[in-house]
């Protein structure tokens, strides 16, 4: 599920409300930075790990109950007020409710699992069962309450998890226009990144990553077709894990495209997110499409301090200088593994101008056939039900329109449908391109996996739209294999991640040497919300 940037092709691709009825802010520009907020009741939860939680819950010192009032406050003072961060799209009126009874089940020694009593927030194009509408960000589907749980969601419950509610998102899981602003909607305004508020969270699980850099929920959940879960995940300088395609279902999610899309955690700490992952996953992972060897693994026991040890690792690096600041940080970090036994080679990916223009064919294609039959299957209640119909709706809605356009709606529009033989000959051509890439990479040199830096966030434009500023997203996201970002340091007090990307069913492995790397960098920084950092 999911970050869109076009060159010759695309790029990054992805994939409400501060109440429960949807009201669109009044004006879509971007309000002057007001200073930070004073510190609230709830300043304990900065940061803290799931697992810190849980203890303090199993020895009655917090509830259920009083998390979701601490984190209700935080939201309050941060999101809808204070620096005002719009991370968070609407509450569910039966968090608390939902606390209590958990909290009974504690007293009955009857745990769910290894959430039981954490606060979780879902990204807004996912599907749950609570008293809110399943927006993607798009007033065409305010009134979208399916009434049911997405599978993932049903999962994060079974373990114990309580859902605090939907965070912000971009529209459509950035795959409107070419043009777009990471991290605004139409339902729920801008997102703005809590490092410093005139800076973009990235997109499109902008919401996910701003609230949990924020410590507005213990875990966020987010989707990425193409960077849209490790482009926020890096920039708000949280940990963010885009699995295998086939490890999480797909079902009740907002679709893009199906031969890409996944959720994925967003958390504060890598145990956090391989919790979350086994969570999530559930008893059984559907493994649906097409890689094979779908497992699932036991993602928290892999997690070593000394996983790194004889390791051999990929190192990539932007091309042509771009980003050049970002190479002391980036060597910095690299150092870190060295210093934890890893043996690191410098490699390069292959051309991927051919692949980036064979996934924005593909993208186009699938999401016309996806969202149509998303769309057919939502209640009466949703009048918009293909995707001619949202691109009328968008011409007749002026504050959908205010700050860009539906371009890659019109494109999609125009596909041919699955069957047809460019479609098809382009989901062959980006698969094999993107898995050799990466299989190539590492047989040829014995490499367990590859690293790569992230760029870091740029100045909110909403005149211009987006200005990315790197990436390695695009290659694990075609070829469907995993990808996990860790904060790494900073540029100018910003943050910057490190990606880690192995081969297809690598999450422990991947998660493994996260964890590792993060003992020992303890890179991350807490957001100051700085109203800007020029």
């Amino acid at each position: 599920m999911n970050l869109l940037i076009r060159s010759i092709a695309i790029l990054l691709v992805a994939s409400c409300l501060p109440a429960c009825s949807p009201k669109p802010p009044a004006t879509p520009a971007t309000p002057a930075a007001p200073a930070a907020p004073q510190a609230d009741l709830s300043e304990s939860l900065v940061g803290k790990p799931i697992a810190d939680l849980q203890r303090e819950l199993d020895a009655g010192t917090v509830t259920a109950e009083s998390l979701v009032r601490s984190y209700l406050a935080r939201i309050d003072a941060l999101d809808k007020q204070g620096p005002a961060l719009r991370s968070v799209l609407a509450i569910n009126p039966d968090a608390l409710e939902q606390a209590r009874a958990l909290d009974e089940e504690r007293k009955q020694k009857k745990l769910r699992g290894p959430l039981h009593g954490i606060p979780v927030l879902i990204k807004d194009n996912i599907e749950s069962a609570d008293k809110l509408p399943t927006t993607a960000g798009s007033l065409a589907l305010k009134d979208n309450l399916s009434g049911q749980d997405a599978p993932i969601v049903a999962n994060l419950r079974a373990a114990g998890a309580v859902i605090l509610g939907k965070t912000n998102l971009s529209e459509w899981a950035n795959f409107r226009s070419n043009h777009s602003l990471s991290g605004w909607s139409g339902v729920g305004g801008l997102t703005r990144n809590p490092h410093a508020l005139d800076r973009s969270a990235c997109g499109s699980s902008a919401g996910s990553g701003s609230a949990m850099a924020a410590s507005l929920a213990a875990a966020t959940v987010g989707t990425e077709t193409d960077g849209s879960i490790t482009c926020p995940s890096a920039l708000n300088g949280i940990v963010g894990l885009k699995p295998t395609l086939g490890l999480l279902s797909q079902d009740r999610i907002v679709p893009i495209a199906h031969s890409q899309d996944t959720a994925g955690p967003m958390t504060a700490t890598v145990a956090d997110a391989a919790a979350m992952l086994a969570a999530m996953v559930g008893e059984k992972p559907p493994c649906y499409g097409p890689i094979r060897g779908c497992r699932k693994s036991d993602y928290v026991a892999a997690l070593k301090e000394n996983a790194l040890q004889g390791k051999r690792i990929g190192v990539l690096r932007f091309d042509g200088g771009r980003n050049p600041r970002i190479e002391p940080v980036y060597d910095k970090a690299l150092q870190v593994l060295k210093d934890a036994g890893a043996t690191l080679v410098e490699v390069k990916l292959p051309d991927m101008n051919r692949m980036r223009e064979a996934e924005g064919i593909v993208l186009n294609t699938e999401f016309k056939a996806d969202v149509n039959a998303y769309l057919a299957k939502t209640p009466d209640t949703v009048k918009t039900r293909d995707l001619a119909a949202l691109i009328k709706f968008n011409e007749e809605s002026p504050e959908e329109m205010a700050l860009f356009g539906q371009e890659t709606f019109i494109e999609s529009q125009q596909t041919k449908g699955l069957d047809d033989k460019v479609y098809k000959d382009a989901l062959r051509d980006s698969k094999k391109l993107a898995q050799e890439g990466i299989a190539k990479l590492l047989a040829a040199n014995s490499l367990d996996l590859l690293v790569a830096p992230s760029g870091a966030t740029w100045r909110t434009d909403v005149v211009n739209g987006d200005h990315y500023s790197g990436s390695f997203s695009a290659v694990p996201a075609i070829a469907g294999y995993p990808h996990l970002t860790v904060p790494m340091g900073t540029l100018q007090r910003l943050p910057v991640g490190m990606s880690f990307i192995g081969p297809a069913w690598s999450e422990d492995l991947l998660l493994a040497a996260g964890y590792a790397f993060e003992q020992r960098a303890k890179a991350r920084v807490t957001p100051q919300f700085l109203p800007s950092i020029d």
